[in-house]
């Protein structure tokens, strides 16, 4: 949530940062924002005036009663009960105001940084890095759908028949192989100082609302009505909660978290080819790595991060490429994100694998996520996150790109995990 005090003092500058967005409104609810706060203020200021002359008319009742002025005293008592009464129609108002404005921020998404592009599509991102060599299959090369099947490591039918499209039931080695990565992905994180917890993978309302996924994407959560929890869509919500309503020291940065999870999506409208297979699930298996750190320092824990994911997919030995996401690109609650995409041989195509972003004070303001600084001042901290790495498109890279005609070679860094070296 976009901080009031800074569209009170920049509200221009948000605007402007905020053009880089795709939705066309956002300068008229800035608007309303800040007229909304102008008439918030003004009934505060008339509360505080009125406060300061009840404690005042407060002192004269004791000095009326001493002298024996009844009459006075009493009349000095009824004006008292009067001010009251008007002070607290107008806490009333001061109340109500802040939830209109409150309702309105929460629609406002994180202002892009200035080094985002500009763009409103997904063919606009910039394409800052890119390594490895995109391997050449045979005209006998297949998709990992097909792969799964050949190899029985991947039922998607018995899925749907159990639950429903969506929710693939792995077995074998292609069940070993996802421990094997789920265990390869959070050992690296822990050799990079991050700390592993294990979450619920529920999560109440308040936590939704924390990191942005509420009211936002509502629509595309699992919702349980009767106890009103969420099932999360990723680790990022109940790890970053973890941290919701604390003041840290700032000497504690940088908090560094991570930690696996299935995640659910309903992803709904998501249907053609590209979502056959493993290309897009409604229950997935993902390690996250979270950080928290101080303002001045979280861009360049941002690179990071980002190198942290380039050697996990360096050591899985797939080639891959880094994309700047541009303004109508980037999730609701990003200042700034950066895809990390492999590619996939048999579908000839680049594959979303993880998303690394940094929120600012988005999130932190949300959740009340402050510092106190060497002075003693309270601050709000900046909160980053990352996919390190989200399975599904990992494993249908690894299987597409090392098929051969003896069977799917494992890359070396995995081979201590799968205790095999080749599917066959």
């Amino acid at each position: 949530m976009i901080e009031l005090s800074k569209i009170r003092e920049a509200k221009q500058e948000i605007i402007e940062r905020l053009k880089k967005r795709p939705q066309k409104d956002l300068e008229q609810k800035i608007n309303a924002v800040e007229s909304l706060d102008t008439e918030k203020r003004k009934i505060q200021q008339e509360a505080e005036t009125l406060q300061a002359e009840m404690n005042q008319v407060s002192k004269e009742i004791g000095k009326l009663m001493a002298s024996g002025n009844k009459t006075e005293a009493d009349n000095a008592r009824a004006k008292t009960s009067t001010i009251k009464a008007t002070i607290q129609t107008l806490n009333e108002q001061l109340q109500q105001k802040d939830n209109e404005i409150l309702q309105i921020l929460y629609t406002i998404p994180n202002t892009p940084a200035a080094k985002v592009p500009v763009g409103t599509k997904p063919e606009d991102n910039a394409i800052v890095f890119s390594e490895g060599e995109i391997p050449k299959l045979t005209d006998k090369a297949l998709p990992h759908w097909e792969l799964c099947a050949k190899y029985n490591l991947i039922d998607f039918e018995l899925g749907v028949k159990i639950t429903g499209a969506g929710f693939p039931v792995y077995k074998g080695k292609g069940a070993k192989l996802q421990r094997a990565l789920i265990s390869f992905f959070l050992d690296e994180a822990i050799a990079a100082g991050y700390n592993e917890m294990i979450p619920p993978l529920m999560v109440n309302e308040d936590s939704g609302f924390g990191t942005g996924q509420l009211p936002d994407k509502e629509g595309q959560m699992y919702h349980d009505a009767t106890d009103n929890l969420y099932l999360i869509p990723t680790a990022e919500v109940p790890l970053t909660n973890v941290y919701r309503d604390v003041i840290l020291k700032e000497e504690e940065f940088p908090i560094k978290v991570c930690g696996y999870t299935p995640c659910f999506r309903r992803e709904a409208g998501s249907y053609g080819k590209d979502v056959r297979g493993l290309n897009r699930l409604h229950q997935f298996d993902k390690v996250e790595i979270v950080t928290l750190q101080h303002p001045d320092k979280s861009y360049e824990t941002l690179d990071l991060m980002v190198e942290h994911v380039k050697g996990l997919l360096r050591k899985l030995e797939l080639p891959y490429r880094v994309a700047h996401l541009c303004g109508g690109d980037m999730g609701f609650a990003s200042a700034m994100t950066y895809d990390m995409e492999v590619f996939s041989a048999a579908q000839e195509r680049w594959l979303e694998v993880s998303s690394i972003s940094n929120f600012e004070t988005f999130q932190a303001n949300r959740l009340k996520l402050r510092y106190k600084d060497a002075s003693g001042k309270t601050k709000l901290a900046h909160t980053l996150n990352g996919s390190a790495l989200a399975l599904p498109r990992i494993v249908a890279s690894l299987l597409e790109n090392n098929q051969t005609d003896n069977g799917i070679k494992i890359p070396k860094a995995l081979i201590p995990y799968t205790g095999f070296d080749i599917i066959n």
